[in-house]
């Protein structure tokens, strides 16, 4: 079965390094200043001659609260009014791109992420769709996968209705941990009645998928009350669960400074709550996915990673990786064609840039020969833990053992150990090696060498 893990920790310590999570390759990591707007244009042109299906990320940065661990760009801000300049500068920016595209071109997928994007008030949020649906070809029937990311402390059974009559079908709710100790110490209160409380909303009102997001590192967690808090989750029923690891890098994200580095969990203790929150997973009927994520089996991300079609992207993994991302707001990332572009993270150039009537677009990159391969060998490793030769050979006209030959002695090296097995077609990422896969795709990333591996989370 494609969710059988075997937990081997002398595995695990050895291979437990810092890497990139390939939510794209190459990663953002290699995103320069001579990427801007007319390679965007450029791009939108070609996605428009090919009426290509789009996927919509629009990015709300504001917050009421921080949140210690949080390394996500956002604004912390009690004025709700901060809101409406952004906006105006957020639906310029939408009348600007779609204006390149073709208006049959369909939005398959829709995120709104953040910061936290029911900081927006009822009123802001219906101008925001409106505005979307306006531009871009939103379907009405149901049938697109549209979710935002809700935190129960912003939303109540009133949000959860309008948000359900704007289309959204799926939630994304941050939960983290349930222990009041650790919610102290990262400064997020939210107490489990809340949370179901959303959740019972959205069943109710018939959304589609529910995902909650856990964190296992933070400080004051214990193996122990860790599976408590993954009880109350499972008891929830999510149709899906992610599970991240706790990276502290105080010196890159401020608000971490805040957290107390003593009353952070051992190495060891990190490993404990990964394995049990495994086995409470599996024992639950939840199936690994791959990155940190699970999903009931019935799930449409499962479903496609049993019939070898999931993909990933900036948003994570995906049944979507066939359409151009389009990304709107303050650093959002696109990725549209062999075109990665981000527009700039800093509010007030964002803002200024399209006061100008100008796209905010500051970095990026365009994809080449190699980094094409690269990126079909990557994904399919991350996604299905499979990789077949013959496909990219006929995709990219290669020889494979010959375009990677260096590589080689690498690849006997994870074989030897146990983390895939070698064959002369293929490649195959064994239960042992799942956890790790992001060990196995470092071996083909051209880059990492470039990069001080501290800038990036553990694998496990």
């Amino acid at each position: 079965m494609l969710d059988a893990i075997r937990w081997d920790t002398d595995l695990i310590r050895r291979y437990d390094l810092a890497g990139p999570r390939y939510t794209s390759y190459p990663t953002a990591m290699q995103f320069d200043g001579q990427v801007g707007t007319f390679d965007l244009f450029h791009a939108l042109r070609d996605s428009r001659k090919a009426l290509r299906p789009l996927s919509l990320y629009v990015h709300v940065p504001f917050c009421a609260n921080i949140c210690y661990y949080c390394a996500c760009n956002k604004v912390i801000t009690k004025d709700r009014g901060r809101a409406l300049p952004y906006l105006q500068r957020l639906e310029q920016e939408i009348q600007l791109i779609a204006c390149h595209l073709d208006p049959t071109q369909k939005v398959e997928q829709l995120h709104f992420g953040g910061g936290t994007p029911t900081f927006l008030s009822h009123d802001e949020l219906r101008q925001l769709m409106a505005q979307l649906r306006k531009h871009f070809n939103l379907l009405d029937d149901d049938s697109g996968d549209y979710g935002i990311e809700i935190d129960p402390r912003e939303a109540d059974w009133s949000t959860m209705g309008l948000l359900r009559e704007l289309g959204f079908n799926r939630v994304s709710i941050g939960l983290q941990d349930l222990d009041p100790a650790v919610q102290r110490a990262v400064n997020r209160l939210q107490s489990l009645e809340e949370t179901r409380a959303v959740i019972d909303a959205a069943r109710t009102l018939q959304f589609r998928s529910i995902n909650i997001d856990l964190i296992y590192g933070l400080p004051k967690q214990t193996p122990e009350n860790f599976a408590r808090t993954v009880d109350e989750v499972i008891a929830l029923q999510p149709d899906r669960l992610s599970v991240f690891n706790y990276a502290h890098l105080p010196e890159r994200f401020l608000p971490q400074r805040r957290i107390n580095s003593n009353e952070l969990p051992t190495p060891a203790q990190k490993l404990e709550m990964l394995q049990r929150t495994i086995e409470q997973l599996t024992a639950a009927g939840y199936r690994y996915i791959g990155m940190d994520h699970f999903a009931l089996p019935d799930d449409e991300l499962a479903i496609a990673q049993e019939e070898s079609t999931l993909q990933r992207n900036f948003q994570g993994y995906t049944t979507h990786g066939h359409c151009d991302l389009i990304g709107l707001g303050v650093s959002a990332i696109s990725q549209i064609g062999d075109l990665y572009c981000q527009n700039n993270s800093d509010l007030s150039q964002y803002q200024s840039a399209l006061a100008s009537a100008q796209l905010a677009t500051s970095r990026g990159l365009v994809c080449n020969a190699d980094d094409r391969v690269r990126r079909a060998v990557i994904q399919q490793l991350i996604c299905t833990f499979n990789l077949e030769f013959s496909a990219i050979e006929q995709t990219f006209n290669i020889d494979f053992r010959g375009y990677f030959g260096e590589l080689w002695p690498q690849l006997q090296t994870l074989a030897d150990d146990g983390l895939i097995t070698l064959d002369n077609d293929r490649i195959t990422v064994l239960p042992a090696g799942r956890l790790l896969v992001r060990s196995v795709c470092m071996v083909f990333d051209a880059y990492l060498q470039q990069h001080n591996n501290q800038r990036f989370s553990r694998v496990i």
